[in-house]
This record gives C-alpha cells, sequence and structure tokens, in this order.
C-alpha cells in the first residue's frame, strides 16, 4: 500500500541532469577570463600583500573555471557527443590541465592558453546544442 502511495507516476528522462539550458561553458570563461587578468595584474604590481590576495583570488577562479569544465564533461557531454568529437576527451583534459598550469603561474600566456582550450570545447558544446 505505502509503496503504491510513493511510487512515481510519470518518469521522465533528459540526456543531462536537468532541462537544457543550464549547461554553458561561459562559465568556464569568465572565471578563465579574470585568471588571466590577475596573472596580468600580478605583472604589474609587486607588493607583496597584493600579490598575495591575488594568489589567493587567481587560484578560486582557476578551481572554479576547472569544476565547470568538469561539470560539462560529466554531466553534459553523453556517449554521442564522444562519438561524434573523439577528441573531447583528450581536450578535456588538456583544458584542465592548462588550468591547473595557469592556477600556478603568474605568466598571462597559462591563461590564455587554458581560454584558447575552452574555446574549442566551447565551439563543440554550441555545435551539440544545434544536433
Amino acid at each position: 500500500m505505502l509503496s503504491r502511495l510513493f511510487a512515481p507516476t510519470v518518469k521522465v528522462s533528459a540526456h543531462c541532469d536537468l532541462p537544457c539550458g543550464v549547461y554553458d561553458p561561459a562559465q568556464a570563461r569568465i572565471e578563465a577570463e579574470s585568471v588571466k587578468a590577475v596573472q596580468e595584474k600580478m605583472a604589474a604590481n609587486d607588493d607583496p600583500h597584493f600579490q598575495a590576495r591575488a594568489t589567493v583570488i587567481k587560484e578560486q577562479r582557476a578551481e572554479l573555471a576547472k569544476h565547470h569544465v568538469s561539470v560539462l564533461w560529466s554531466d553534459y557531454f553523453k556517449a554521442p557527443h564522444f562519438e561524434k568529437y573523439p577528441e573531447l576527451h583528450q581536450l578535456v583534459n588538456d583544458t584542465l590541465k592548462a588550468l591547473s598550469a595557469a592556477k600556478a603561474s603568474k605568466d598571462p600566456a597559462t591563461g590564455q592558453k587554458a581560454l584558447d582550450y575552452i574555446a574549442q570545447i566551447d565551439k563543440i558544446f554550441w555545435e551539440t546544442k544545434k544536433a
């Protein structure tokens, strides 16, 4: 009796956790842009207190960017995407490694490299949305 009371009456399915529209590589891009901007500001200011604060912010932003890329990989992209874009697994891995490198570096070139990888993910993401 209780099992019927609490049993679902409607079954639903989706290719992602929630209806489409909640995933977007722009979140990762914005965080990675912040990483690069902080790196540029660090290059222009040698005050040790500023450097310490900037390092914390840069590392937090890099972690957030990594989180957003990881969520796309684990929650949005599915088997048909990986079949159509066989480079996607390596691209995500390269992006995460680039974000880790930017997190550990003051060099804005590392931030730009991460942004370049995110742009490639963005291109694939929007191609999958057309399908």
